[in-house]
């Protein structure tokens, strides 16, 4: 298990500016540190080592597939090329997992579940991770965990004055892990990501279709609900976004 990690936070709100309800309450708030920039950076680092804890911990938890596995292997071939990207330092491993789910959080990690890997082609499994990596790039998966951080009465005690995030206990790092793999979007948010596959596929040199195909394999899969689709009302609708995004493309 985890030991309590320290980190370091020069803007937070204190979380003993919560409501009894779990909103935040501004006018008992205090704002830590020098400069607005300056605590505004810090705390995007603080909030991406508070994801790399609770990775560690999710692995510890999981079946995580040796990279010399068929799965393992059969990864790092889909993934070839994409480390670092776009300045992201990311991370991969299989999960041996029965979900078809893969999902990515604030600090670069990405883990793929091997049910993925049977569900669809390797195109497509790029394109899913993508996706994910899409939530990552675009700050979705920063601000959904510094979210939970501030505004979840768990982590109210961990979270104090002088801006640091102490005493997270392995529950408590589980916990965030938990929130990474289930997060709920926005639809805004899915569709940007969605787009950011399709343009990630094309610079890959892979068919941006395989974004659209990925969707329809999911909804055989789960119905027009469930996991990568839970965010979307109309996943035809995500469809012919989807379409539009390829015809912009140049």
């Amino acid at each position: 298990m985890l030991k309590s990690r320290v980190l370091p936070l020069t803007l937070i709100a204190l979380l003993g500016g919560c409501a009894s309800d779990g909103s935040f309450d501004t006018s008992s708030a205090l704002i830590v540190g020098a400069s607005v920039l300056q605590a505004t950076t810090l705390d995007a680092r603080s909030v991406r080592e508070t994801a790399a804890l609770s990775a560690q911990e999710l692995d510890s938890q999981s079946q995580v597939a040796a990279q010399t596995s068929a799965y393992g292997q059969q990864l790092q071939r889909i993934i070839q090329g994409l480390a670092p990207l776009d300045g992201l330092s990311l991370n991969y491993k299989v999960y041996l997992s029965a979900d078809i789910n893969a999902f990515a959080m604030a600090d670069g990690t990405v883990r793929v579940h091997s049910a993925l890997l049977d569900a669809m082609p390797d195109d497509q499994v790029l394109a899913v991770i993508g996706h994910e990596i899409g939530h990552v790039k675009l700050k979705h998966s920063y601000h959904q965990m510094k979210q939970v951080l501030l505004t979840n009465a768990l982590f109210q005690g961990a979270v104090g004055v002088g801006g640091t995030i102490g005493s997270l206990t392995s529950s408590q790092l589980g916990t965030l892990a938990h929130s990474a793999v289930n997060a709920h979007f926005s639809q805004a948010d899915e569709l940007e990501a969605d787009e950011f596959a399709v343009q990630l596929l094309q610079r890959q040199g892979k068919d941006p279709y395989a974004m659209k195909r990925s969707v329809e394999t999911l909804m055989k899969k789960h119905g027009r609900g469930g996991g990568f689709l839970s965010s979307h009302p109309s996943n035809d609708d995500r469809i012919a976004r989807i379409e539009d995004a390829i015809s912009r493309l140049r």
